[in-house]
């Protein structure tokens, strides 16, 4: 994003955290507004000639948040309108911008009501199981990277793998990424997943060792990762036997490779 847009995401993220914090109901009215958002953004998605009016820089903030309340008044919440008229309000670089925008919000919805329930750990749990899978099943990432596949249709088929399986902040959030990808089903679960770590103030390494890390190895691993990077981390773990010992831990785009099979390739390497 722009530098605007970015400013004006953060004004509107501090506004929709102000809605859910002050509620009575913080969880319903998150979970609404996050589905209502995603249901704005499948609106915006059809009528480019709306998008482009909804944040278009030239008209007044009057003439926006008006337009907003024209076509989505009466349809969706009053929580979701204020996060409507907020956005509107601001300046945003592009109108696509402005859409990518509202769907960062209604992940933060999501994951304020799942945050409010204690359950974003579990969420941020869920998203890296379900990338997992992803990776290993190519024949479901295939299907669900079809681009000429009906969202619809994609949606219902993953949904039919998550049920029962993981909650119903996990299960929205995974849902909505399938029917309107960025870039493919495993990086766009990842980028999930990395937002959910970023939202708790930490950032996601991601282990891959010979044998299963235990709660008090993860707890150690997370502490000296912390103290290299200067930062808190998130330990996603998973088991790869062919490693013969020790691990590989991925950071952002960094690797350090300290596996049993790693240091007999580097042996390898040097005897050629």
């Amino acid at each position: 994003m722009h530098a605007a847009s970015r400013e004006a995401l953060a004004t509107v993220e501090s506004h929709l955290d102000g809605l859910v914090h002050g509620s009575g109901n913080a969880v319903a009215v998150a979970a609404q507004t996050g589905t209502e958002l995603f249901d704005v953004v499948e609106v915006l998605d059809g009528d480019r000639a709306l998008r482009v009016a909804v944040a278009d820089a030239s008209s007044s903030p009057a003439q926006r948040t008006g337009l907003i309340r024209a076509v989505f008044g009466g349809k969706v919440s009053d929580s979701t309108l204020s996060v409507l008229d907020e956005a509107a309000a601001r300046t945003w670089s592009t109108p696509r911008e402005f859409r990518a925008g509202l769907v960062t919000l209604g992940r933060r919805a999501f994951l304020r009501g799942a945050e409010k329930q204690g359950q974003l750990g579990q969420v941020e749990d869920e998203l890296f199981r379900l990338s997992r899978v992803l990776d290993r099943e190519g024949e479901l990432t295939q299907l669900l990277s079809d681009k000429a596949a009906d969202p619809a249709r994609k949606r219902g088929l993953l949904a039919d793998v998550l049920y029962g399986k993981v909650n119903m902040f996990t299960e929205a959030l995974a849902l909505h990424v399938i029917g309107r990808p960025e870039k493919n089903p495993i990086d766009d679960i990842t980028n999930l997943v990395e937002a959910v770590a970023q939202l708790q103030g930490r950032s996601v390494a991601h282990v891959v060792s010979a044998q299963e890390l235990n709660v008090g190895q993860q707890a150690a691993l997370a502490e000296k990762l912390g103290r290299i990077y200067g930062r808190a981390m998130s330990i996603h773990s998973e088991v790869d036997p062919s490693l013969l010992g020790g691990m590989t831990i991925r950071v952002d785009d960094e690797i350090i490779d300290g596996s049993m099979a790693g240091k007999i390739a580097k042996l390898r390497a040097s005897l050629v």
